[in-house]
């Protein structure tokens, strides 16, 4: 089997990418949120979980 490729490691050393490669890097984590944010994302979580341990207590009797 032969890897008929021509991209080398030099190709992709500066992706094609739209921003300023000089700005500071920003992750979702650190981005600013609301508390309305926060309460929305913790009621999901609650729904999940009461889904994933919910059904099976139901379903099972465990």
């Amino acid at each position: 089997m032969t890897d008929d490729s021509d991209t080398t490691a030099e190709d992709d050393a500066e992706a094609d990418v739209d921003r300023d490669p000089t700005a500071d890097r920003t992750t979702a984590p650190m981005s600013d949120f609301s508390a309305g944010e926060a309460l929305t994302g913790a009621l999901v979580a609650l729904i999940g979980v009461a889904i994933a341990f919910g059904i099976p207590l139901l379903a099972f009797g465990i």
